[in-house]
């Protein structure tokens, strides 16, 4: 079953563009390959300019054939997974608001939410919450595992 999210950023003149991720929107994976691998704004520009995601990956790659993100053994595993680019599905574009309270009120909502903000951080919404930094959900979500681990001993 798919953990749906979104990811966005908003860029220095103020307005925001974002896309649509199928798999693997938890904190544990979106949003640590995001911290991790796509926290230059330009990087995180490049992969939001490809269009909807279906497997978010360490790289933006290039085109591959769209079952290649099975395949652990393949180089392009590596590579994130487009709709349009690697399926060739059509209108899978960035979405764009005009600046950051657009996006609030119209935006795709899924589970969970990322957004790069103009301040160099990222920040996640998890289902429809309030916006927080990206590195303290993620930092809460160790704390509550560590409780529960604890808890189950």
């Amino acid at each position: 079953m798919a953990t749906r999210s979104t990811i966005a950023i908003e860029l220095a003149d103020g307005t925001v563009r974002q896309v649509y991720c199928h798999w693997d929107g938890y904190l544990d994976h979106n949003g640590k390959l995001l911290l991790n691998h796509y926290s230059d704004p330009l990087v995180a520009a490049e992969l939001i300019n490809v269009g909807d995601i279906s497997s978010l990956r360490e790289t933006v790659g290039e085109k591959h054939p769209f079952d290649a993100r099975y395949d652990a053994t393949d180089a392009r595993y590596q590579w994130t997974t487009y709709y349009g680019r690697d399926r060739n599905e059509p209108d899978c574009g960035y979405k764009a608001y005009k600046d950051f309270d657009a996006y609030k009120n119209e935006h795709q909502y899924e589970e969970f939410e990322y957004v790069l903000r103009t301040d160099g951080f990222w920040y996640v919404s998890s289902y429809g919450g309030e916006y927080e930094l990206l590195t303290e959900a993620i930092a809460e979500e160790l704390r509550e595992r560590a409780l529960e681990e604890e808890d189950a001993e």
